[in-house]
């Protein structure tokens, strides 16, 4: 098992649907802190919005998956109308399994996205889905954190000496 991500954008509105279609994925499985936003913006903005309806509309699934608890995942998700799993202890895969059978879709042909290797990207793994990664947009600067976020480093530097800065889709 791999902690490369098997791909990573600058941003989350870089995996298009036809990016998306040409891996051959039916369904995302995405986190909402510092993927889709950081953790004080309570609501998605136009362009998450605008995101969410060009995947709907390519008929691509999507679900968000947090570790973040449910009134924070039910205040987001508001406007957007997905399925959601708050509190989902990821990197356990107990709530992603649970998001896959809900959606209809099988792990290969379901890709996970987020911002944390130990967390989203080894959920992935363990589930046996693509794993697509984006840096954080704003973190948290407790020592944890920046613990967490060291550990990651070298990861990210394989990655990015091995495929450059960015995917592009």
């Amino acid at each position: 098992m791999t902690l490369q991500p098997d791909a990573y954008f600058a941003h989350f509105t870089d995996i298009t649907p036809d990016y998306l279609r040409g891996l051959g994925i039916d369904a995302l499985l995405i986190d909402i802190d510092n993927t889709l936003a950081p953790y004080e913006q309570a609501d998605p903005t136009p362009e998450t919005l605008a995101w969410f309806a060009a995947l709907a509309e390519a008929g691509i699934g999507a679900a968000l998956i947090s570790n973040n608890h449910a009134d924070r995942v039910e205040r987001f998700n508001a406007p957007l109308g997905l399925p959601i799993y708050p509190d989902a202890h990821k990197p356990l895969t107990k709530t992603a399994k649970r998001a896959l059978a809900a959606l209809g879709v099988t792990p290969d042909r379901t890709a996970s996205l987020g911002d944390q290797i130990f967390t989203d990207l080894l959920c992935a793994r363990f589930c046996g889905m693509r794993a697509l990664l984006v840096p954080p947009i704003r973190d948290k600067r407790s020592f944890f954190w920046r613990f967490k976020r060291a550990m990651e480093r070298p990861i990210l530097a394989r990655w990015h000496k091995k495929n450059g800065d960015f995917t592009r889709s």
